[in-house]
């Protein structure tokens, strides 16, 4: 496995070719600071971008806000989509001070795009953090987004987390505003696929509700069973209206990588 260093020099070499060959994006990081994922920033962003379009019917006019919105994978292509003038709006929030510090500078040309340090504990990115996911209220009004993304964010928090994220976007959700979200779903078919050895991702104790990949590390990677998220979304105010199976567990049809769920935040009681 090569160093850390040559790995760095690396990848600043393939930077220095884009900006010569005029390649180079304002809003693409260097690679050594692309910290989220292991998927090409630039595709991954403009395939969520379809699925915004497709499946969740994002407009130009539209408010959105991204739950752990690292260092710009969805802001990017929203920049062409979400108009000033129409009252398209995006808020981002992660728990990297230094990917958001990046996305403050590049994006100024863009005065309809906002990002927030959330000082939450995490033990990859920001040991330090003041307060846990569980206690953490989003800082942004009730029922103030038409959609909020939230990519490879609960396929890394436990049960409390996760469950008080979901109750956060239902509430900055207006009625009738939809979030995309992705997970790991635990379900007969994603079961009987761990235990054949064809998943990617080997989730443990896939019978129950909950499963981790690393015991020793648990947010690593998370999985929930189908009915505990519909369940969860019911209890906060959400409707499903689509899922969309990935091809995490082995599947040979599929739409991404993880599992897809779309939901309609309910008018309010």
């Amino acid at each position: 496995m090569p160093s850390r260093l040559t790995m760095s020099a690396r990848l600043r070499l393939l930077d220095a070719r884009d900006r010569v060959s005029g390649r180079a994006d304002r809003l693409v990081p260097p690679r050594r600071r692309q910290f989220v994922g292991h998927s090409d920033f630039v595709e991954t962003g403009e395939e969520f971008l379809g699925h915004l379009r497709e499946l969740a019917g994002l407009r130009p006019g539209d408010r959105v806000l991204d739950v752990g919105c690292g260092i710009g994978r969805m802001a990017r292509p929203l920049t062409r989509v979400l108009d000033r003038d129409a009252g398209g709006t995006y808020d981002g929030f992660d728990v990297n001070r230094e990917g958001i510090g990046w996305c403050r500078r590049r994006y100024r040309r863009h005065p309809h795009f906002t990002f927030k340090v959330a000082d939450l504990f995490n033990a990859r990115y920001n040991p330090g953090g003041a307060s846990t996911a569980s206690e953490y209220r989003f800082p942004y009004d009730s029922g103030s987004k038409d959609v909020v993304i939230c990519t490879s964010v609960l396929t890394h928090l436990l049960e409390s987390d996760a469950d008080h994220y979901v109750a956060e976007i239902a509430r900055c959700l207006a009625p009738g505003g939809r979030m995309l979200a992705t997970f790991f779903l635990l379900n007969d078919t994603s079961r009987a696929l761990i235990a054949d050895g064809r998943a990617h991702f080997p989730f443990l104790d896939a019978s129950e509700h909950v499963a981790v990949l690393d015991e020793e590390m648990p947010e690593e990677a998370v999985a929930y069973a189908d009915d505990w998220v519909f369940a969860t979304l019911r209890r906060h105010g959400m409707t499903l209206v689509g899922l969309h199976p990935g091809s995490w567990c082995g599947r040979e049809e599929h739409l991404s990588f993880q599992d897809i769920i779309v939901a309609e935040r309910e008018a309010y009681a």
